[in-house]
């Protein structure tokens, strides 16, 4: 599945795909689809610095739907997520990463 145009107000928020950076998602090719078991998730940054996920499905019943998050959550969903379009410093700038 490609990323698909998503538009949400959330608690007074607007977040959008259109105006926002496509960090990392889990759309890899296996020579088949894109799809993973029917659904895929995309993570983005806005122009503003906030986070969100946005969750695609194929099911029936199922729906897409955004999700927002706070840095702690986009990190966890970076580090998850396959298909990095970004690197960690531009997804996150200002993190600080320690040598483990």
């Amino acid at each position: 599945m490609k990323p698909i145009e998503m538009e949400a107000i959330i608690n007074r928020k607007k977040y959008s795909t259109r105006t926002a950076t496509l960090l990392a998602g889990d759309d890899w090719w296996d020579g088949n689809n894109y799809e993973r078991k029917g659904r895929n998730t995309f993570l983005y940054r806005t122009p503003r610095g906030s986070y969100f996920a946005v969750h695609q499905t194929c099911w029936q019943g199922e729906r897409d739907y955004l999700q927002p998050l706070t840095v702690d959550e986009a990190i966890s969903y970076y580090e998850t997520l396959t298909e990095r379009r970004v690197s960690y410093e531009d997804a996150f700038p200002g993190v600080q990463v320690e040598e483990a």
